[in-house]
């Protein structure tokens, strides 16, 4: 686990679960047939189908790239607002890495089902955080177990709950 590379993914899960950071770190697939992980999959493949999806750039993944009146935006597509957090840091990683290259852009975070746009701002105080998280997410990973898990409110729908309550 030397040269650890932290992804937008695992910053999105750092603010959700910090068990899923280092379960999904270790390449624990989480359970497929899980239907959260299904109604993603069918969203991602059947909203904003017009624009140009999932575009790779390192060790970033956006789920929607567009140009708008001179602007790059990227945009992550989300089921719903519950986490709304994790979501607006996971677009300040993307933001943050293509400033880091000189790529300016703009990101958004879009709830379909709630008809909801949302902008996102990577501002000094998000940078501060980021780079927090991303310290915290490199010492989880070198953990020799996961860390306990946290019975928060989020465990019965994740796809991971039988690895962690069996």
């Amino acid at each position: 686990m030397s040269n650890i590379k932290v992804s937008g993914t695992l910053i999105w899960y750092y603010f959700v679960c910090k068990r899923e950071v280092w379960l999904m770190a270790h390449k624990i697939t989480p359970f497929q047939d899980n239907p959260f992980l299904e109604i993603g999959r069918i969203l991602h493949s059947e909203v904003y189908y017009r624009e140009k999806k999932e575009i790779e750039l390192e060790r970033m993944k956006f789920d929607i790239l567009k140009k708008r009146v001179g602007n790059l935006v990227i945009a992550e597509i989300k089921k719903s607002s519950r986490f709304l957090k994790a979501a607006e840091m996971q677009v300040c990683f993307y933001l943050y890495n293509l400033k880091k290259k000189k790529i300016r852009a703009k990101g958004e975070i879009l709830i379909p089902k709630e008809k909801k746009k949302i902008k996102v701002i990577l501002n000094k105080e998000k940078i501060k955080e980021l780079k927090n998280a991303i310290s915290e997410i490199i010492k989880i990973i070198k953990m020799e177990k996961p860390p306990m898990v946290n019975k928060i409110k989020y465990c019965k729908n994740c796809a991971y709950r039988e690895f962690c309550f069996a």
